[in-house]
């Protein structure tokens, strides 16, 4: 997507959520669909509502796509950041409303691969 566009073409907050998720969205050299998490904290800034973020959980819960372990409670902290993402001016990025920065810990990350 253009930058120009990518400011009036927002990704709600669901999707954003979910891209956490996706192996080619993540900047770690495995893939996390062969392990379990473990942890899972996501960062959110812009134009977020708790409300939002909640139900976006409560979706990612009820699929039970991603798995976790069954020996740590499958809880999600969440952090909100009400300013919205800055960009460098004349930067590569584009300018958005929204984003989100999820750090966890997964069984997909094992020694010596």
């Amino acid at each position: 997507m253009r930058n120009e566009k990518a400011y009036h073409e927002q990704l709600t907050v669901s999707e954003i959520t979910n891209a956490c998720f996706e192996p080619g969205c993540q900047m770690v050299k495995c893939d996390p669909r062969n392990g379990k998490y473990m942890a899972c904290c996501l960062l959110f800034r812009g134009d977020v509502v708790p409300k939002d973020i909640n139900s976006a959980i409560a979706v990612i819960k009820t699929k039970r796509a991603i798995q976790f372990v069954d020996w740590c409670p499958t809880g999600f902290k969440v952090g909100i950041n009400y300013q919205p993402p800055t960009v460098v001016p004349n930067g590569d990025l584009a300018k958005l409303q929204r984003a989100v920065c999820m750090l966890s810990n997964t069984t997909a990350i094992q020694v010596g691969q």
